[in-house]
């Protein structure tokens, strides 16, 4: 495998987009950070994000373990593919870095990557949400991205420092090379019922707080939150 790379960086800041009244789903109000913009030269990555970029939902994104939402390149041309959508870049997923080499078959949880002057662990895949399918007026793309397991995953920031565009990442650090973020992904989504393998992973110290505290209740026999929620969200009228 070649060495992988920071193909583009992206970032953006929460704004308030759609149309008060609107009777489809698809039009109504909204207030998203999803659309990002490239951006070249040095960026600053802190500790909850890079520099010039924000989250419209600090309930549920943002912070300290999901610092930077990466994205892997190689899935481009598929969804281009089964979107039939020529205009989709880099950032059509609002994450802040695309990457080359990577995929969730290669990453794993408590992955510690160098990277310009900051280094970075990796927490947790992400979970998308119903903006994903609002930005891209396709009402089930969340889901297709979540049961595709063409996730994406978060990074904490453990030293900061500037980044840039076409920087390597280097792997200093893989203790936990069971938990790639595909198996993760297959025993949040998939494996819905196997007790023991969420508290398994819940137990993984590198594990985002948000995921060990789900995985912890389904160990447990409970669930929280609400899935069609968080992937349909606005998108389904009230009942």
């Amino acid at each position: 495998m070649n060495e992988p790379r920071l193909l583009s960086i992206q970032v953006g800041l929460p704004k308030h987009l759609g149309t008060e009244g609107a009777s489809d789903p698809m039009e109504g109000p909204w207030y998203t950070a999803a659309f990002k913009d490239p951006v070249e030269g040095p960026v600053w990555l802190g500790k909850t994000n890079l520099a010039g970029d924000g989250q419209a939902n600090l309930q549920v994104h943002g912070g300290p373990d999901k610092a930077v939402l990466v994205y892997a390149a190689a899935h481009y041309p598929a969804w281009r593919s089964e979107l039939k959508l020529r205009d989709f870049p880099f950032g059509s997923f609002a994450e802040n870095c695309t990457v080359s080499e990577l995929t969730e078959e290669g990453v794993a949880v408590g992955d510690i990557f160098a990277v310009g002057d900051a280094r970075v662990q990796v927490s947790s895949p992400r979970q998308p949400c119903w903006k994903n399918s609002r930005r891209w007026r396709i009402k089930d793309l969340s889901l297709r991205i979540q049961m595709s397991g063409r996730t994406g995953w978060y990074l904490r920031v453990i030293q900061e420092g500037n980044v840039e565009k076409g920087l390597p990442l280097r792997l200093l650090e893989r203790p936990y090379p069971q938990w790639t973020i595909a198996y993760a992904n297959e025993i949040m989504h998939r494996r819905t019922t196997d007790r023991e393998l969420a508290a398994r992973l819940a137990a993984c110290p590198a594990l985002g707080a948000s995921w060990r505290e789900t995985l912890s209740a389904r160990a447990g026999g409970h669930e929280t939150g609400n899935t069609r929620r968080r992937l349909y969200g606005a998108l389904e009228s009230p009942s």
